[in-house]
């Protein structure tokens, strides 16, 4: 192969990719935003579009290793207000506030831990045990609140930092979320380990076959997505010094939505830290433009499920495309 086509041959990868897609659809918004509102491209804009997108991508990193090994969850809005409830509530108890956030993720692992165990060895599907997760794990949020919000002023100022602190001009929460990514991005790229969860999502027969076990990578991939919920709940309870035991209602929709507009498949096997991470901050671009325009928070839902089944929709077309090609 000549140098030209080869040059040819990466070019035609490049323009062909999902995620080049993503990032022109979000240049052109943004080009198309700046004329459309004086506020949009303001720092102060872009700094809480940036924060109100990073610490929710996070859970978005879960979802999309969940998605990749074949799972879904339901629950992530819920688990993630459970972690900030159970880390006030202990805090308020007299725990010290850096301990009650890590039981606090340590429950949060447990609950992911229940569901894998349900989905991996009672035989239930992902989706049944994370509905029923969901709707538990906010019952625990309003009964340990009695369904108010959780005061949590006395929190010390350096457990705050993890939420309002910056380094320089960049906000701490935006870099925890960006080790998250490259970290999580760099295993699925490059270590055996992970590899194992593209085997099992594509075929998770074949994956068992050939003597991985799918069992423990469903079991761990759904772990980890509870734990990564609990550090989201961690943050937020961090920013807004209180524990709202109603927040994240809907959070799923939007998790979801972006691991598949990123290029995951519901069907398993497919997908992208870095192509979620695009998902996300479309979506993001979305909500705030939307906002900035003054459109009806009633149609936001309206435009942010349309963009999901849009999302959906692609999937199911190029996955069938995909299979037709195989039989081909």
């Amino acid at each position: 192969m000549t140098t030209t086509t080869q040059d040819r041959s990466l070019l035609a990868r490049l323009f062909g990719a999902r995620e080049t897609g993503l990032v022109l659809i979000i240049l052109v918004l943004f080009l198309i935003m700046s004329f459309a509102s004086p506020h949009f491209l303001t720092w102060t804009n872009m700094r809480a579009m940036t924060m109100a997108f990073s610490v929710e991508a996070i859970v978005v990193v879960g979802m999309t290793i969940l998605l990749i090994s074949g799972g879904i969850d339901l629950s992530v809005g819920s688990v993630t207000a459970l972690a900030m409830v159970v880390a006030g509530l202990l805090f308020l108890n007299g725990v010290n506030p850096w301990v009650a956030a890590l039981m606090a993720i340590a429950v949060c692992a447990g609950i992911g831990a229940v569901i894998g165990f349900f989905v991996t060895y009672v035989g239930l599907h992902h989706f049944i045990v994370t509905l029923a997760a969901m709707v538990i794990a906010r019952g625990l949020c309003l009964l340990g609140t009695g369904g108010r919000p959780l005061g949590l002023f006395e929190l010390p100022a350096g457990f705050k930092w993890i939420g309002i602190g910056s380094v320089g001009v960049i906000p701490v929460a935006i870099i925890i979320f960006v080790i998250v990514v490259a970290v999580f991005d760099f295993l699925l790229r490059r270590t055996t380990a992970f590899r194992l969860v593209y085997y099992t999502g594509s075929n998770e027969k074949a994956a068992a076959y050939s003597g991985i076990r799918t069992k423990r990578v469903i079991f761990l991939t759904t772990v980890l997505c509870s734990t990564l919920c609990g550090v989201a709940g961690i943050i937020y309870m961090a920013r807004f010094g209180s524990a709202q035991p109603t927040f994240g209602v809907g959070m799923e929709l939007n998790v979801i939505a972006a691991a598949v507009i990123g290029g995951a498949s519901l069907s398993g096997g497919k997908g992208t830290i870095f192509g979620a991470i695009l998902g996300a901050i479309l979506l993001s671009v979305v909500s705030s433009s939307l906002a900035l325009l003054n459109v009806s928070v009633y149609w936001q839902d309206i435009i942010r499920g349309s963009i999901l089944l849009a999302a959906v929709t692609l999937d199911h077309y190029l996955v069938k495309r995909q299979a037709a090609g195989g039989r081909a």
